[in-house]
């Protein structure tokens, strides 16, 4: 599978405030954004690939939603996650 327990503890350790941590909004955006990058790239080897596309359109809304929440509550913490992941509105 492409993402396990490993590559998980990582994405957490690296934007979370530990391995462990994984209710965070930044350790949340950071694996939503790895599960878009890697469907995205399903998506343009499998066109027609309906359900995927779909799941991507509910992850990519999540996201969203969870970057309107840091925008509202810490606008700092908010730029800070928009830097390191590369994400634009």
């Amino acid at each position: 599978m492409y993402l396990d327990s490993a590559k998980k503890q990582e994405l957490f350790a690296k934007y979370g405030k530990s391995n462990t941590d994984t209710g965070s909004p930044e350790a949340q955006i950071s694996l939503f954004s790895y599960r878009i990058s890697h469907l995205t790239e399903h998506l343009k080897s499998n066109k027609k690939d309906y359900n995927t596309e779909r799941s991507l359109r509910r992850l990519v809304g999540k996201r969203r939603r969870l970057l309107d929440y840091l925008i509202a509550n810490d606008i700092e913490r908010y730029r800070a996650i928009i830097k390191e992941l590369g994400i634009r509105k």
